[in-house]
């Protein structure tokens, strides 16, 4: 087992390894003690893991009552968020009682977000399912739910009390899932890491244990340096802003990690094309992108990404802030204003 100790406003651990479900009431209970908890999850993540986390709590001493939603990016709304939180109400938890997170992004956001807003915060454990949500959104205390307007526009940071990555649950990901996931750590790999980047050319599933570790330990590095997003952490956003663009115009139907991999392109393609980069860099990424069979393309208008790009939540003004890689293994960051984004899109899109 691995431990990686993020140091924010709140201090807590990530715990990586295989097991864990099983072992998870005791972990927590030494976290955040005993008391009731909600399983908040969906409806597959339900078949698979959530009678073993149910059984671990009660072992544990914990009373459990459990919410279910449907699988999918489009239950990250107000409304659920309200939902999570009357189910908690009606309920009668207290600040001293736990939600626990049990799925992908998708649920972690949600649930998360929920418990930041209920009783202006409720102890949180996040239990992420997928590799996305185990090397990124279960880490860093960002929570959020999508508006109309664009992804993840009402939200919150709110830091969990404990993470727990049982790597065991990612033997059950589909290929194309799993795969979404390598997209996030590709991303470290580019704005962190050269290191990671080499070691992703051999494969994952080998060493994927020490590699969701050299994940989160990076975000954990820029976390505790910037919390808030209003700087260093940025870099995190490498791919995400013509990604969102993806995602939102194509209702979901590709998944984040899918779209942050043709984000990536996009933003390589243009930053060797505006001499931040040299033509290698944009090789490398986008060839071990389509080794992990990921698109790198888009159908979409410059003026389609443009139009997520406004309401994106990096936007400060008339500018917003750019990711471009300047090595494998280094990004920064760049602001731009909207005709220049216009202009850098109309770059990225000219893939070679």
């Amino acid at each position: 087992m691995k431990k990686v100790s993020v140091h924010a406003s709140k201090e807590y651990d990530v715990l990586i390894g295989a097991g864990l479900l099983e072992t998870a009431g005791e972990f927590a209970k030494k976290v955040v003690g005993t008391g009731k908890s909600a399983i908040i999850t969906d409806d597959i993540v339900n078949t698979l893991y959530a009678d073993k986390l149910t059984y671990s709590l009660e072992k544990s001493g914990f009373t459990v009552i459990k919410k279910v939603f449907p699988n999918g990016e489009n239950v990250k709304t107000p409304e659920n968020t309200f939902e999570i939180i009357n189910f908690l109400a009606e309920n009668r938890f207290t600040r001293s009682d736990t939600v626990f997170a049990l799925g992908g992004g998708t649920i972690g956001d949600l649930a998360g977000f929920a418990s930041s807003v209920f009783l202006r915060g409720i102890n949180l454990v996040q239990l992420p399912t997928t590799l996305l949500a185990q090397v990124d959104s279960s880490v860093g205390g960002k929570t959020a739910v999508n508006l109309k307007a664009g992804k993840n526009l009402a939200g919150s940071f709110y830091q969990p009390d404990l993470v727990l990555c049982d790597t065991d649950t990612l033997s059950s990901l589909p290929e194309n899932i799993f795969n979404s996931g390598c997209a996030e750590v590709i991303k470290y790999g580019v704005i962190a890491s050269k290191e990671l980047f080499e070691k992703l050319k051999d494969g994952t599933k080998n060493d994927l244990e020490q590699i969701i570790a050299e994940c989160v330990q990076i975000k954990s590095d820029i976390v505790s340096v910037d919390e808030h997003d209003r700087g260093l952490r940025q870099l995190l956003n490498f791919g995400h802003t013509a990604g969102h663009a993806v995602e939102r115009f194509t209702d979901f139907a590709v998944s984040h990690g899918e779209a942050v991999a043709i984000g990536m392109v996009i933003a390589s393609c243009a930053a060797y094309k505006s001499g931040y980069c040299e033509k290698n860099v944009y090789d490398e990424i986008k060839a071990l992108l389509v080794n992990y069979n990921l698109p790198v393309s888009t159908d979409l208008t410059v003026e389609q990404l443009l139009d997520s790009a406004l309401s994106d939540k990096k936007r400060e003004g008339a500018t917003i802030s750019l990711v471009i890689p300047e090595y494998i293994g280094k990004a920064v960051t760049k602001k731009v204003s909207i005709t220049e984004l216009a202009d850098f899109f109309k770059l990225g899109k000219q893939v070679e």
